[in-house]
């Protein structure tokens, strides 16, 4: 089959160095760092502006992020990449853990599970992911996610659980008795 190529597309990503921010954020609870980048204080993280995400909502164990689905996102079927919605709802469960850590205190994650409920396309319209803790602990957090449309219909759902990272030692500090 002999297709006829399609005009050609492009996008331009921009985004700022992460590490001053990533740094200056170790000095911040994760509640005030995530409310300075919602609140445009702090430049937001470079996977926000290549996927096209930002943060909405910031609550102590929640976190509402938004992206509007386009062609860029599109796998070779025509629909939204499932990598998307995963990137979506990873950045959401590890923002709701990091909203309720102290100042130094990081987190990464352990593992993740996805359900995908339907395709997301350009016509889907802006969707939203909710991130909620659902566990909070010394070493591990536990936290649940969802994707859904300006009607409330259900796209995907998630579960993930992080390993929280205690402060390092700073290099002037007494070594423990």
């Amino acid at each position: 089959m002999n297709l006829a190529v399609a005009p050609e597309r492009s996008r331009v990503v921009r985004w700022t160095d992460p590490g001053p921010t990533a740094k200056a954020g170790l000095a911040m609870s994760g509640l005030d760092y995530l409310s300075a980048i919602r609140d445009g204080h702090m430049p937001q993280p470079p996977i926000s502006a290549l996927v096209g995400f930002a943060i909405e909502t910031v609550e102590p164990g929640r976190v509402v992020m938004a992206l509007a689905p386009g062609e860029h996102h599109y796998n070779p079927l025509g629909i939204v990449h499932g990598g998307i919605a995963a990137t979506l709802l990873d950045s959401v469960m590890g923002c709701a853990v990091h909203s309720t850590l102290p100042a130094g205190t990081g987190f990464t994650t352990l593992e993740i599970k996805l359900n995908y409920l339907r395709a997301m396309t350009a016509e889907t319209g802006t969707v939203r992911a909710e991130g909620r803790l659902t566990h909070g602990g010394r070493r591990t957090a536990v936290a649940e996610g969802r994707i859904f449309d300006e009607s409330g219909r259900l796209y995907a759902t998630a579960s993930t659980t992080c390993l929280i990272l205690p402060p390092a030692p700073r290099p002037d500090a007494a070594p423990p008795a």
